[in-house]
């Protein structure tokens, strides 16, 4: 069964105020550290907001977590499966697209793999992410433009390709028929920079 989206947000929630206190933080300190305010951070910890896929990154990469980590807290084990439909829907479009988190692994080195859909008309723009992220993307289905830093890209089916995650990029569907295809995002050294920031704040 699909994650509910109320359950999935008061998940998101508890585990950013855990972590959040385990930096013993406050909530006018996290939200100096991930860049965004107060009041979404009291919406996030309570699992009443819904926050884009970039506020969730900013919030993660703060406490050193990866995006992963914020879905489904790491476990001791050397494997996790994730049946299907039960991935974690990040990103809902205004005409039916979903944007899925369906496996990841934990901080330092995070790797998130996502299925997307984009329906006829959608379109998905994201923020940089941290220095050095990468991205993997194959299309499965239909037709996307792919924009990363300006260049555009047009892939059909069986089409893939790489590109750098830390400049602006987005995804858009511009046809007829919905597009599915797949996504796998590399971010190094997650929380290494914020360890470093944190010292030299004092």
């Amino acid at each position: 069964m699909e994650i509910n989206a109320e359950r999935l947000a008061q998940t998101i929630g508890t585990r950013v105020k855990n972590e959040r206190k385990k930096h013993e933080w406050t909530l006018d300190q996290l939200a100096e550290h991930a860049g965004v305010s107060r009041r979404m951070l009291i919406n996030v910890e309570q699992g009443t907001a819904n926050p884009s896929v970039s506020i969730l990154l900013k919030i993660s990469d703060a406490l050193g977590l990866g995006l992963p980590a914020l879905v489904e807290p790491p476990e001791a084990r050397h494997s996790n499966v994730t049946r299907a439909g039960e991935g974690a829907v990040l990103w809902n479009g205004e005409n039916g697209g979903r944007g899925i988190l369906v496996a990841g692994t934990q901080a330092p080195e995070v790797l998130e793999l996502w299925d997307w859909n984009l329906a006829p008309g959608e379109r998905h723009e994201s923020e940089a992410h941290a220095a050095g992220t990468r991205e993997l993307l194959h299309l499965l289905k239909g037709s996307i433009t792919v924009v990363v830093d300006g260049e555009s890209h047009e892939l059909k089916a069986g089409d893939a390709m790489s590109f750098d995650g830390d400049t602006i990029h987005s995804y858009s569907n511009i046809h007829k028929t919905t597009a599915t295809f797949s996504l796998c995002v590399f971010e190094p050294g997650v929380g290494h920079t914020h360890k470093t920031e944190n010292s030299n704040d004092e």
